[in-house]
C-alpha cells in the first residue's frame, strides 16, 4: 500500500498530453487552450464615448457656457467629425471620438436649445472617454496555455477577432461496472439485487470532467465476459472498472488484466474511502480500477482519475478548487489512513453530513465539498480548514 502523493507520483508521469485539436471559440468552451494567445487588437480599438452626451474640447466647458452642435456621431461607422472651439457634437456611448474632442459632456449636463447647447458643469480632459487601449494592450498574453476557456474567455477571444483556437485532444473513456447483483436501470429488482448507480456516477464525473464516454458496460462476476468488456474498452485512452479489483474469490479484475498483458503499476493506496485502487496500462489505454462502494469510487476519481484527464486535456491546473473554511465541529482521525470527510460548504463553514462510511451515498449526495484529515490529526470546531469543491 502506497501513500496518494506516491499514487499521484506514479500516475500523473505516466499520462501523455494529447495532441491538439481545432474549435471554434464556441464549441472552445470548457476546453484547455493548447497554446498561449496574444491580443492582436488593443481594446477598446479607438477613443470612444463612455456616456450619450456631447464631444467638447474640455477648455471650452464652464457653467452657462454656450456651444454650437455641428454634427452627430453614433455607434459605428466613423464619419470623421472634428470639434473645434465653441462647437460640440453629438455622441453616443461607444461611438468614436471626433477629431480636436477630449472629452464629452453627459446629455443630462447640459441644456439643449436647437442647435445649441448650455454647459451646466465644469468638464475635465479625457472625462467619460475610453482611449484606446486602456483595457487592453496590444501583444498582452489574454490566454495562458493550459487554462480553461471559461464564458469570459470567450468574448475576451472572440474580440480579437479570432473565429477557432487550438485546445487539448479529447479524452474517450470506457467503463465498466462488475458484480452479479447490479441491475440496470428500468429491469425488475429481485432480492439481493442492487440498481447499478456507479455507472451514472462515473459517467457524471466524466461528464463534468470534459471526457467523453465512449462506452458504460455492466459486466457479470465471469472471467470470459469481463475479458471481452476488457477488451473492447482497452480501444480508448483510458479504461474504468469499479468493483472486483479487491482479492476476494469473486473479484477477477486483476487476474483478467494480466492475462490481457496490462501493466498494473499500483494496488492499493492509503486513504479512506478507496484503499483498494488500481492504476495500470493495457497497451495505449491507461486502466483505473475504482472500488465498488459508490464513495470509495467517487474519491477515488477525483483524487487519481480526474487528474489524468485533465492532464491529458492539456489542462494546467489539476487539482480540484479549495476554499477556507470553518470547521463546524471537533475531529480526529484515529484510523491508519488518511480520511476524505464528505460535508457541506456553505456561508464559509464546513459540517460533515450523514454517514461517512464507503456505502453511504445519501449522504454524498448532500455535500459539496471534501476534507481530508491526515492520520492521528485532530482538529477542533472553529479551526480554519482547506476544502476540496466539486461541481461547481
Amino acid at each position: 500500500m502506497i501513500s496518494e502523493a506516491e499514487a499521484r507520483a506514479k500516475i500523473l508521469p505516466a499520462v501523455r498530453t494529447l495532441p491538439p485539436r481545432k474549435m471554434s471559440i464556441l464549441e472552445a468552451l470548457d476546453h484547455f487552450a493548447a497554446e498561449d494567445y496574444f491580443a492582436r487588437l488593443p481594446l477598446p480599438n479607438f477613443d470612444n464615448s463612455a456616456m450619450d452626451g456631447y464631444a467638447v474640447l474640455a477648455s471650452d466647458c464652464k457653467p452657462d457656457r454656450r456651444l454650437r452642435v455641428t454634427g452627430e456621431q453614433p455607434a459605428g461607422l466613423d464619419r470623421r467629425l472634428r470639434v473645434s472651439n465653441g462647437e460640440a457634437v453629438r455622441i453616443f456611448t461607444g461611438a468614436p471620438m471626433p477629431a480636436g474632442a477630449d472629452a464629452v459632456v453627459m446629455q443630462e449636463d447640459v441644456t439643449r436649445d436647437g442647435d445649441e447647447i448650455t454647459v451646466n458643469v465644469d468638464v475635465e480632459v479625457d472625462e467619460f472617454v475610453r482611449k484606446r487601449g486602456c483595457d487592453l494592450g496590444e501583444g498582452q498574453k489574454i490566454v495562458e496555455k493550459g487554462e480553461r476557456i471559461t464564458t469570459t474567455k470567450v468574448a475576451l477571444l472572440s474580440s480579437q477577432g479570432l473565429s477557432e483556437i487550438s485546445v487539448g485532444g479529447e479524452v474517450r473513456v470506457a467503463t465498466i461496472s462488475t458484480g452479479d447483483e447490479l441491475v440496470k436501470l428500468g429491469e425488475k429488482l429481485e432480492p439481493g439485487k442492487i440498481y447499478d448507480s456507479n455507472s451514472l456516477l462515473l459517467q457524471s464525473l466524466l461528464k463534468r470532467s470534459d471526457a467523453v464516454v465512449a462506452s458504460a458496460e455492466n459486466c457479470r462476476d465471469d472471467a470470459d465476459s469481463l475479458r471481452k468488456a476488457i477488451q473492447a474498452a482497452a480501444k480508448n485512452e483510458i479504461m474504468i472498472v469499479t468493483g472486483g479489483v479487491s482479492i476476494g474469490e469473486h473479484d477477477l479484475v486483476q487476474a483478467t488484466l494480466r492475462e490481457l498483458g496490462a501493466k498494473i503499476d499500483i494496488w492499493r493506496v492509503a486513504i479512506k474511502p478507496g484503499k483498494p485502487f488500481l492504476f495500470g496500462q493495457l497497451g495505449g489505454c491507461f486502466v483505473f480500477g475504482l472500488p465498488g462502494n459508490p464513495v470509495s469510487a467517487f474519491v477515488t476519481f477525483l483524487q487519481f482519475v480526474r487528474p489524468a484527464i485533465l492532464k491529458m486535456m492539456g489542462a494546467s491546473n489539476l487539482d480540484l478548487p479549495k476554499i477556507p473554511a470553518k470547521l463546524t465541529i471537533d475531529l480526529t482521525n484515529e484510523s491508519d489512513r488518511a480520511h476524505y470527510l464528505r460535508g457541506k460548504l456553505e456561508n464559509g463553514s464546513f459540517a460533515p453530513v450523514g454517514r461517512q462510511e464507503s456505502h453511504a451515498l445519501f449522504g454524498l449526495s448532500q455535500s459539496n465539498a471534501l476534507l481530508r484529515v491526515e492520520t492521528g490529526e485532530s482538529l477542533k470546531a472553529g479551526e480554519t480548514v482547506d476544502v476540496q469543491v466539486w461541481d461547481q
